[in-house]
Order: structure tokens, then C-alpha cells, then sequence
């Protein structure tokens, strides 16, 4: 099942109101666990950013000066996002400012269907509870000490651990299977040599133990066809 933890940074809130997308960050899901591959492009917004907006993510004008701008870099996410379902923390928000993107760059928006907001799972698992992902991070036991300010790759990673979470937790075996993918091929079974071990029994002990079995047991099933040993043993 391939899934998408998405994460963006912006100049505001309000899309509506001029507001564009700075950062878009992509992690890719395989049954629930990362594989690795990302995307990851810093845009510039055509606009000038506002300082309440830089004390969040820590983004200034000279940092995207330069950058390309939404339209150069749509076709190589969408393409990244393929048709799997994306998440997001609090995924309106996201879907919001990436449609108003799309649509600017004359393409389509993205398929509400496709939204998985793991802000809403959080809410329904943990209600009347902080639900941001620092506070489920804490909650969990998820390591976000490099978290200083928002950045949308780290923001994806830390969300990937938390939905993960959220959906259950660690599976026995998942880890192992992780490294064995990501370590290289596995052995065939062919080249695997197994040793036979048979347990011994003395010859006095069996006639013994039949004995027993004899003046103790009557019509043993064991001792029954079809399960009686034939002539060969």
C-alpha cells in the first residue's frame, strides 16, 4: 500500500487572500513505513514574505530568491504524488494552498478523496486533548528535539513516525523486514543447509515406555491405524 506524508510551508493562512506556497515536502509510504524516497523543493512565492510568517518557519525573501517558482515544479510533484492517498496534519489546510497552486499553474486540483488529515484521526483517538505534532510527538514518544522551527521534510518525517502511531503502532517484524529490504538481497532458500537433529532413544527406555503404555492405556489412538507405524516403521 503506498501512501504520501506531505507537509508545505507558506506566506500566510489565507490562500484566498494572496497568500502562496514557499516549501513543498513529500515522504513515500510502503505499508506504513518509509522507503526513503522524498520530494522536496523551496518555491518562490512571488511575493514577499511577512515577518510573522518567517518567526514560524524561518523563511525570508533571500531565501528564495532564486528558487523556482510553483509552475516550474508541479509536474515533478504530481508526478512524486502519483495516485496515492496523501496525508497532512491538518490536510484542508494543504490540499487548500496547493489547489490554489494548481489551479494558477493551470492544472487541476487535487482529488479530495485522496485526503487523509491525521489532525482529525488524532482528534477522534485523543479527544479534548493538544493534537499539533509536537504535542503528539511528546505523547508518543517521538523524538522532535531537531524540531526548532517548521520545516516541511522534518515536519514529513516526524509525521510519517506519528501516523504510524496512529494507526496502530509497530508491527513484530516490520523493522526486520525494513532492514532485510534496505540491507540487499536475501538468500535463497536453496543456499540455506539445514542440519537434521534426531532425538535418540535408547532401545531399553522404548521397550519400557511400551510397556507402560501397554498396561495403562487400552486402544492407544496413537497405536491405531492409520496412525500405527506399518512394517517399515
Amino acid at each position: 500500500m503506498r501512501q504520501i506524508v506531505l507537509d508545505t510551508e507558506t506566506t500566510g493562512l489565507e490562500p484566498s487572500q494572496g497568500d502562496r506556497v514557499i516549501e513543498v515536502a513529500a515522504v513515500e509510504l510502503v505499508n506504513l513505513l518509509p522507503t526513503g524516497a522524498t520530494f522536496h523543493c523551496l518555491v518562490d512565492p512571488e511575493r514577499d514574505i511577512p515577518a510573522e510568517a518567517t518567526r514560524v518557519h524561518g523563511f525570508t525573501n533571500g531565501d528564495l530568491a532564486g528558487k523556482p517558482k510553483f509552475s516550474e515544479i508541479a509536474e515533478d510533484m504530481l508526478a512524486f504524488l502519483g495516485d496515492a492517498p496523501i496525508i497532512a496534519h491538518n490536510a484542508p489546510f494543504d490540499f487548500g494552498f496547493l489547489d490554489a497552486e494548481l489551479t494558477r499553474a493551470g492544472r487541476p486540483p487535487l482529488d479530495r478523496t485522496r485526503m487523509v488529515d491525521s489532525l482529525a484521526i488524532a482528534k477522534e483517538r485523543y479527544p479534548g486533548m493538544p493534537n499539533s505534532l509536537d504535542a503528539l510527538c511528546r505523547r508518543l514518544g517521538i523524538d522532535n528535539s531537531m524540531r526548532s522551527s517548521h520545516n516541511a521534510i522534518l515536519d514529513c518525517r516526524l509525521l510519517a513516525q506519528v501516523y504510524l502511531e496512529l494507526m496502530g503502532g509497530k508491527q513484530p517484524g516490520l523493522e526486520l523486514a525494513a532492514s532485510i529490504r534496505t540491507a540487499g538481497p536475501v538468500l535463497a532458500a536453496e543456499t540455506v543447509s539445514w542440519t537434521p537433529r534426531p532425538i535418540l532413544v535408547p532401545e531399553e527406555r522404548a521397550v519400557a515406555h511400551a510397556a507402560f503404555v501397554g498396561s495403562k492405556v487400552k486402544e492407544a489412538l496413537w497405536l491405531q491405524p492409520p496412525f500405527a507405524p506399518g512394517k517399515d516403521g
